[in-house]
């Protein structure tokens, strides 16, 4: 594990009060309502407020009121990216990118700025003022500062919240190449499912400051006792990895435990692991493999457990595909014309151009 913390949290009106072991590589987002304790936990961790508790990350120990320890922030390998930007108006995206880099002694320097200006993009920036930057690429300047302090650990706090959604599309697959290519451990904040969905691994459900639910992100997306699966966005995360880059057609082959699935997305090359993203609401289900049909895929899976779903019209049906979970909404009367039931063979059906 990465990061050990418990801390406790008493204000008017709040309490919190939590305990967790993160994972040591990968994204781990702190999702919850606005007031869960999300980015009151993150501050605690960066150590830019100080409550009762312990924090240790890898062998290092941050915080413990037994021993009265407490490692200031400027002392503890972390970056944080906040919700603005908070730009040097008065330098350029080259003076603040080198201002965090200069603040880390060169024996230290484990990332260096041309790394960091080709996988943000900012070669085109960097003469230009914050002023002169769109909202999304000053979040990209503000994320390039913090990475080039060299972190261990990147804290991010709901750095896409101020954006509109044309610049959140635009920054999230900088995000997703971050999480690829430098392997930081990442604790982001967010209150918004998709993000959490597209760019985490590992999640921890937080309410009214205690942690309700953690675990890998499938696996939460995916579980029946909690809300993920009983919303309109319902849906979860496949594992996957590049069999055909060009399979026709501006298609991507790609294989699930063994099993093939198109997607309509290019610039990928063979062999790369990606994460496939499938709603519920686009999963049918067949007693029988289907061939004169528009669906490319056809998956073979298990019928797990049939529950409610949003209205009594409908049902949510779990798969198993291998050693992941499918999720497929479909409707009362369907379930009782094909007999579901636990145990069955089924084929789930999944149009390409849902899949991206």
């Amino acid at each position: 594990m990465s990061v050990k913390l418990a801390f406790e949290v008493t204000r008017t009106g709040f309490c919190l009060n939590t305990q967790l072991e993160l994972p040591s590589q990968g994204v781990t987002a702190l999702f919850g309502r606005s007031g869960s304790g999300k980015t009151t936990l993150l501050r605690c961790i960066a150590g830019l407020e100080r409550h009762k508790g312990y924090l240790s990350f890898r062998d290092q120990c941050w915080q413990d009121d037994q021993q009265e320890l407490f490692v200031p922030t400027y002392q503890r390998a972390l970056g944080y990216v906040f919700q603005e930007a908070s730009l040097f108006p008065h330098l350029r995206v080259s003076g603040n990118l080198e201002y965090g880099f200069k603040r880390v002694p060169p024996p230290l320097r484990h990332i260096q700025p041309d790394e960091v200006i080709q996988l943000l993009s900012l070669g085109p920036l960097l003469k230009r003022y914050p002023d002169q930057l769109s909202g999304g690429q000053r979040q990209r300047v503000s994320l390039g500062r913090a990475i080039l302090t060299s972190p261990e650990l990147l804290l991010m706090d709901e750095p896409l919240a101020s954006l509109d959604a044309a610049s959140k599309e635009e920054i999230l697959p900088f995000l997703e190449g971050l999480r690829d290519e430098l392997k930081i451990p990442i604790i982001y904040v967010s209150h918004a499912i998709d993000e959490v969905i597209r760019l985490a691994d590992h999640l921890v459900l937080l309410q009214e400051g205690k942690v309700t639910a953690q675990g890998p992100l499938q696996a939460l997306l995916t579980a029946r006792e909690l809300p993920f699966i009983r919303t309109e966005s319902a849906s979860t995360v496949l594992q996957a990895e590049v069999q055909r880059p060009h399979a026709g057609d501006e298609l991507t082959e790609v294989c699930v435990e063994g099993q093939s699935l198109f997607i309509a997305r290019q610039s990928v090359e063979r062999g790369r692991k990606l994460r496939v993203r499938i709603m519920a609401r686009d999963v049918a289900l067949s007693l029988s493999p289907l061939e004169d049909t528009s669906f490319l895929n056809c998956l073979t899976v298990q019928l797990l457990d049939i529950q409610p779903g949003l209205i009594p019209s409908q049902r949510l049906v779990r798969l198993q595909l291998g050693q992941q979970i499918l999720v497929s909404r479909v409707s009362s009367r369907s379930a009782t014309r094909l007999n579901l039931h636990s145990g069955q063979m089924l084929y789930a059906l999944i149009k390409g151009v849902a899949l991206t």
